[in-house]
């Protein structure tokens, strides 16, 4: 059972040419997600939740100043960020980028071979992969072209999930999946994710602004963030809450 654990983290951005200097966004994170849960992180725009994201896979834009992250007790802020994936941890982005030339089929196997360690038997991986979009419901066209390029948002975001599938990390770090998809999209996104968690030991941090894909991926614990902290923590009912309320009484709480 894989457990990531988050202590009192801190994080900054470099606000480049707008001539401020680094930017304090996290401002003391503490969560734990162990193996077989689901959290769900809530909250406005600006509040950190990308942020949080970015930080825990390895983004260069974001300096960790204070605080760690471990994965099974391995400190993750240590390792590069081709050394984390290969630990277990996985991000879908929410915007997912387009690497123009490289297929697909070239691109997965490639990851599944650095993850791995060793390549994956063609015959066998060329069955998996076909499995797996028919399940995504992608046109098996689509492992001939270019990762992303031209791809819909939903599409896009299809393909996150089908790497998701195929890869099997210990951790899923899922940034606003539901961003730009309709409904059908939506519904066989949250299928594949919860395809993921049927396995059991995995566990995933759902990042979003809406509940409505907590109706097809229920989460174990809502955490509501606000200004780089978690401002209240709660289970299913907490993100009902939220539908209802909004985030205004943590706005005014905070300011």
């Amino acid at each position: 059972m894989a457990t990531l654990e988050i202590r009192d983290l801190h994080v900054t951005v470099d606000t480049g040419s707008q001539g401020e200097g680094p930017k304090e966004i996290l401002k003391g994170v503490d969560l734990t997600i162990d193996g077989g849960q689901t959290h769900a992180i809530m909250g406005p725009n600006g509040s950190g939740k990308s942020t949080l994201a970015y930080s825990i896979a390895g983004h260069p834009k974001y300096t960790v100043t204070r605080g760690s992250v471990t994965l099974d007790g391995a400190d993750v802020l240590a390792m590069k960020v081709d050394e984390r994936a290969r630990a277990g941890l996985f991000l879908a982005m929410q915007y997912p980028v387009e690497v123009p030339g490289v297929s697909v089929s070239n691109f997965l196997r490639t990851a599944k071979t650095a993850i791995d360690g060793d390549a994956p038997k063609l015959r066998t991986w060329v069955k998996d992969v076909g499995s797996a979009m028919e399940r995504m419901k992608m046109d098996p066209a689509f492992a001939q072209r270019s990762v992303n390029e031209g791809f819909s948002g939903g599409e896009k975001k299809r393909h996150e999930i089908l790497q998701l599938e195929l890869l099997d990390p210990k951790v899923a770090v899922l940034d606003e999946t539901d961003s730009g998809l309709d409904i059908d999209a939506l519904k066989i996104v949250s299928e594949g994710v919860n395809r993921f968690r049927e396995k059991g030991d995995r566990g995933v941090l759902l990042i979003t602004h809406y509940t409505r894909i907590l109706r097809y991926i229920t989460p174990d614990f809502v955490h509501v963030f606000v200004d780089g902290r978690i401002a209240e923590e709660g289970g299913p009912e907490l993100a009902e809450r939220l539908e209802a309320e909004g985030y205004d009484r943590f706005l005014r709480a905070n300011a």
